[in-house]
């Protein structure tokens, strides 16, 4: 009896200086110096599999002890997948912590107003943190994975600084983008002036992206959407250079000359009358207000003057005078 009491004893001291160890582990630092480990957790993996996936990607602590700890603390069924980045002096309680909270490692793109979808598409195809999904793709196949409203995409993406989870999807990215944009028109769309000459929000988006494309001077964006919206309720053509250039795709190589302005196709304003049939590049938020409450005036004309700002006129005498002394 007096031996197994003794054992009894050892057994138990041996069980709390084990506990003490592994209470011990627990607030130790994973590694002191050096930068961030990055690891992926796969989608479906166990808790023994996740953890042996966090070793093998060079994070230096221990699978079972990493095992034994989600067990213990009752989060071993709480792991998720994803990819994460653990920083030096961080503990395996604060690891474990960031796999079950989801505390993904995140990444960011920018998408620049004025840009092209095809400029965008370029960016997201090339970015190391997504996971491609539409590459190879036509732009209508793309488009039936995002919506089955809209089969071409220029303009139904917003341009902002997009930040996400590494090992997001192209698709995700894209689903958000279109998301905030429509946000952003349908909000627009409600505080629209009366008597815009737009069917609907789609025609109001097309308008945007040619005002997006005329100016980088903010201030003047009501003005030059007063400009084209005076012009379609009038029957004039709208002859924007902007559009010009979007109908000549690959061919224009940075410079306009008189035969583009009259060689037809659907994005010609010199010689089609109303908007093109689409956007033609991704507008801001100051554009898509600019075309739904544009300035109030006349103006039918407007010339750059060359210091950035333009000059508008309300006749064609006063913009003949208005080129004269600033573009000859």
């Amino acid at each position: 009896m007096g031996f197994i009491k003794k054992l009894f004893v050892l057994l138990i001291l041996l069980a709390l200086a084990a506990g003490g160890g592994f209470y011990y582990w627990m607030q130790l630092p994973i590694f002191s110096e050096g930068a961030a480990r990055e690891f992926t957790i796969k989608p479906g993996s166990s808790v023994r599999t996740a953890s042996r996936q966090v070793y093998e990607a060079g994070v230096p602590v221990q699978p079972l002890l990493l095992e034994a700890l989600a067990r213990t603390l009752g989060k071993a069924n709480r792991m998720k997948a994803g990819s994460f980045e653990i920083e030096a002096g961080k503990t395996p309680v604060d690891l474990l912590n960031k796999i079950v909270n989801g505390d993904f490692s995140m990444a960011s793109l920018a998408v620049i107003e004025g840009w092209t979808f095809q400029q965008m598409r370029k960016l997201v195809d090339a970015h190391p943190a997504i996971k491609h999904e539409t590459q190879g793709l036509s732009e209508t196949e793309l488009m039936r994975k995002i919506t089955p409203d809209f089969p071409q995409a220029e303009g139904l993406f917003f341009p902002d600084t997009y930040r996400f989870a590494k090992g997001s999807t192209d698709v995700q990215l894209y689903q958000q983008a279109h998301g905030l944009l429509l946000k952003k028109l349908d909000d627009a769309w409600k505080k629209r002036a009366d008597g815009l000459p737009y069917k609907n929000r789609y025609e109001a988006l097309t308008m945007a992206s040619i005002i997006e494309k005329e100016t980088g001077q903010k201030s003047e964006r009501p003005m030059i959407a007063s400009v084209f919206v005076n012009r379609l309720r009038t029957g004039m053509l709208l002859q924007t250079d902007p559009t010009v250039i979007y109908g000549m795709g690959e061919s224009y190589q940075g410079k306009i000359h008189k035969r583009d302005l009259l060689t037809d196709t659907p994005y010609n304003t010199y010689t089609r009358v109303g908007l093109p049939p689409t956007p033609i590049a991704l507008p801001g938020m100051e554009s898509i207000s600019a075309a739904l409450a544009p300035a109030r005036s006349d103006a039918l004309y407007f010339v750059a003057r060359g210091n950035g700002t333009s000059q508008f006129s309300d006749n064609l005498n006063d913009h003949n005078r208005a080129v004269n002394k600033y573009q000859r």
